[in-house]
């Protein structure tokens, strides 16, 4: 249900709401919150409440470190697992400037505008994600132990050797709860790797969808004992964890990849024309690089229909649910930048009528038993970026780029990304796992938390 901020109001005072979580984002994709009482909640409508942005990474700017949450009221919910008396209640909020203008490094605005932009030329969006993460155990501190994933599960293995079936249970009840739509899970290749699908929605929603449901995973993880993570590559020598984003698009209510529509095949040359240019923002860790290319994660910038080999894929599908499925981001990106790029870019071939290359059927994971025909193919092929110094070097040089995201942005993002390839580079390229310090990756990755 979408609430305005009277029925906001009027509910938290006839539910027993004693407090309200007022998320945002980051521009690495972190979800922080404030909470605020709510005797405060028309004063957050009507002025918002402030905080101090000189705290937060990649929003450094001292001079201006004072920014303001505005909730909007159509996002509220009760947090579940919180008590159900003196209530948890969460809305996503916009961020601005004391004088009311917003603010340039709010991301979720970002993909608001992308959106308003596409519905003015007559289209929309739809996005449904598909999220891998893992559960490890934790050690006698209570830290997570990245030696002990929590099952030795593969591939739609079955309870009890798929020991991630109740946490599952778990998160989609209270996803559920929440107004969220999950539609299928279960247990990935990866031992103690887990999935969960979701039904499409509007992009902005899709992505506040994607907020919450990484907090409650990592929520209902550390209530069994367990540690989340939806880092891309925890374990060296596995499958590592994608963001697989399916997307349709829609003109006068009909799916114009069901009509196999001109403009939807635009729509994908488009992001194909533009996807080493996002690189940088949909893989953002150093250990993104190790994903990619392996254990059916894209290393060419190519499509096919249905081969799990391609970056982006049509999968076998009909009606509402004909889609593409873009196969190279990973969870540790911010979705609202990712998802803004993606659509962008999709929409600059609809607008210039982009031709779309012939498909790659060719099963790009395994070149060595290709002909040598198909394998000067392959070699004709652009490659996504093969580390993250190099996808931010590229994103740098993107006019593209920085037509959707503000430059300072890109930069603030850039400089704190450089950070983080220069300790670990050395790390991530050693080949015994067990000789990888994982919590010092985690600290330098995350700089960034996952």
């Amino acid at each position: 249900m979408d609430y305005t901020q009277n029925e906001v109001i009027q509910y938290v005072r006839e539910n027993d709401v004693k407090f309200i979580k007022l998320f945002f984002t980051d521009i690495f994709g972190n979800l922080r919150s404030i909470s605020i009482q709510p005797s405060l909640l028309r004063r957050a409508f009507t002025e918002g409440i402030s905080f101090d942005a000189s705290a937060v990474p990649g929003f450094l700017n001292a001079a201006r470190s004072d920014l303001f949450l505005v909730p909007d009221p159509a996002t509220l919910t009760v947090l579940p697992w919180r008590p159900q008396h003196g209530r948890v209640a969460r809305m996503y909020c916009a961020i601005r400037y004391p004088d009311g203008t917003a603010f340039k490094g709010d991301t979720r605005l970002i993909l608001q505008n992308v959106m308003q932009k596409t519905e003015e030329l007559g289209y929309d969006v739809k996005v449904g994600t598909e999220c891998e993460f893992y559960l490890f155990k934790l050690d006698e501190n209570g830290e997570p132990d990245f030696t002990s994933p929590h099952d030795n599960a593969t591939y739609c293995d079955l309870a009890p050797k798929d020991k991630g079936e109740n946490v599952r249970r778990d998160i989609i009840l209270a996803l559920e709860q929440m107004g969220i739509e999950p539609e299928t899970s279960h247990h990935e290749t990866g031992p103690g790797q887990n999935e969960i699908d979701f039904k499409y929605a509007g992009a902005l929603k899709a992505a506040d969808n994607l907020a919450t449901f990484k907090n409650t995973v990592r929520t209902m993880a550390a209530q069994d004992g367990l540690f989340a993570t939806f880092a891309p590559k925890p374990l060296h020598h596995k499958a590592g964890s994608g963001l697989h984003i399916n997307l349709s698009l829609y003109k006068d209510g009909k799916n114009l990849f069901e009509a196999e529509s001109p403009e939807a095949d635009s729509f994908v040359a488009g992001i194909l024309s533009r996807a080493r240019e996002m690189t940088a923002f949909l893989n953002p860790w150093p250990s993104s690089y190790l994903r990619l290319g392996q254990f059916e994660a894209p290393g060419h910038v190519s499509w096919s229909r249905q081969n799990r080999s391609q970056l982006i894929r049509v999968p076998a599908a009909y009606g509402d649910t004909k889609r593409v499925e873009l196969r190279s981001p990973d969870p540790t990106c911010n979705q609202y930048a990712a998802l803004a790029l993606i659509i962008s870019a999709g929409m600059d071939g609809v607008k210039q009528n982009m031709p779309l290359s012939p498909a790659c059927d060719l099963n790009l994971f395994d070149t060595e038993n290709l002909s040598a025909e198909d394998r000067a193919s392959v070699e004709k092929l652009e490659r996504l970026p093969r580390s993250l110094k190099e996808a931010l070097e590229i994103s740098e040089e993107s006019d593209f780029i920085k037509s959707v995201l503000p430059e300072k942005l890109v930069q603030a993002y850039a400089a704190e990304k450089k950070a983080a390839f220069t300790f670990s580079s050395d790390i991530l390229n050693k080949d015994n796992a067990g000789d990888i310090c994982w919590s010092d990756l985690y600290a330098i990755e995350g700089l960034v938390r996952d």
